[in-house]
């Protein structure tokens, strides 16, 4: 099929392409007319009766290339094809999209957890604060924390310090200072490094293995 009539169809409104789903389209791995005949089977709902030829008259293309854009979308997993059999015992194929809704689905639902996480990383460390304190900061604490900046410790290090007084069960700020001002002496001044601390400590803190002799061996050797 040629661009030209591509347009076309797109022109005549018979093919609609959400936002969203455009947006999604370089993950998909498909070629534009793939792409578009894929919208043109969305457009028609889930459960879309195998006809070919009809197919093919709506479609605008010959049926050849329509089974190329169903073995395209077959490989990439984004249709499948069941033999079902109706009321009269008559078996029938229809093509559905399941596959097509699960992908967009979890492509749609990444890109909100990431929106999160990115959202998370950029909030304030004073709100930071406010909601693990469940309280606003007093003028004296809100120094503190312009004190903290200012002798150059990095927000990623002060919001890990916050989290790190949460997880030990001491959320104030007070603590939050000393946890600091402890890295700093370590020279830990990056989100990195505190990672790397707490694997460091975790790794010491394993029990250690205990080697256990056997008492008969040991007797035997007195003999």
């Amino acid at each position: 099929m040629k661009y030209g009539k591509l347009v076309d169809i797109v022109k005549s409104g018979n093919i609609i392409i959400p936002l969203y789903i455009y947006k999604e389209f370089p993950k998909l791995n498909i070629d534009l007319e793939s792409f578009l005949f894929l919208m043109y089977l969305y457009s028609l709902g889930n459960k879309i009766p195998f006809d070919i030829n009809k197919l093919s008259e709506e479609f605008s293309s010959d049926v050849k290339t329509i089974m190329k854009y169903i073995a395209t979308l077959q490989e990439k997993n984004l249709i499948d094809i069941k033999v079902i059999k109706n009321d009269k015992n008559i078996m029938e194929e229809f093509i559905y999209l399941d596959f097509f809704y699960e992908k967009i689905a979890l492509s749609v639902v990444g890109e909100a957890t990431e929106e999160i996480k990115k959202q998370d990383e950029q909030e304030d460390v004073f709100a930071i604060l406010e909601r693990e304190l469940n309280k606003q900061l007093s003028p004296i604490e809100i120094e503190i924390v312009k004190a903290w900046k200012e002798s150059n410790y990095k927000d990623e290090v002060i919001k890990e310090a916050i989290r790190e007084a949460v997880i030990n069960g001491v959320p104030n700020l007070r603590y939050i200072d000393k946890i600091l001002y402890e890295w700093a002496r370590k020279g830990i001044t990056t989100k990195e490094a505190v990672e790397k601390n707490r694997k460091d400590f975790r790794e010491k803190e394993k029990p250690k293995k205990v080697e256990i002799f056997d008492c008969d061996d040991w007797m035997d050797e007195d003999e």
